[in-house]
């Protein structure tokens, strides 16, 4: 049993293809460095306000099969942090490690008016935009303390932004 274990293990180590959701733990791959160099904002980098639903499903379902925890931004297209922080994770090194360690979904929030439900149903008020929240694949808050940490995404440097991106990775 102990070998079978251990080669399951080693199986999830090396594939990225393999479900890890076999009870083990999702393993964060090394943070980019991208630098102290500014990004080129995003303006408008959230989607139709109804579309976020269906997104935060669709997430939390990848995540029950990937073991990726889920990062939910929420924003709005007329705040500057929101366009600092999407400008960051559309660095490509950025993309490409926040894909191999998140399942991600995007909310639009509007001017506080719509979608404060899928975050009140974690047990958080979105007061500031970008809102973060980092959710297990069983659908646990990991990060109930930080949420707003992003929150001025404008005055951080691009890597102050991947590395609290990477400290929440690590969390479970």
């Amino acid at each position: 049993m102990r070998l079978k274990n251990l080669s399951l293990a080693v199986l999830c180590a090396i594939s990225t293809a393999l479900p890890c959701s076999l009870g083990l733990a999702h393993t964060v791959t090394a943070t980019p460095q991208v630098g102290e160099a500014p990004v080129r904002p995003v303006v408008v980098p959230y989607p139709a306000a109804e579309l976020a639903p269906a997104a935060v499903a669709a997430a939390l379902t990848r995540a029950k099969t990937s073991g990726k925890p889920v990062l939910l931004d929420f924003g709005g297209n007329w705040a500057p942090d929101c366009w600092a922080l999407s400008g960051v994770l559309a660095t490509p090194a950025v993309a490409a490690w926040v894909a191999q360690n998140y399942e991600v979904a995007v909310v639009n929030v509007s001017r506080f008016m719509t979608n404060m439900s899928i975050a009140k149903g974690y047990g958080v008020t979105v007061s500031v935009v970008p809102t973060v929240l980092i959710i297990s694949p069983s659908g646990k808050l990991l990060n109930g303390d930080g949420v707003v940490a992003l929150a001025h995404a404008r005055q951080m440097t691009p890597q102050a932004v991947v590395d609290q991106l990477a400290a929440w990775a690590k969390l479970d």
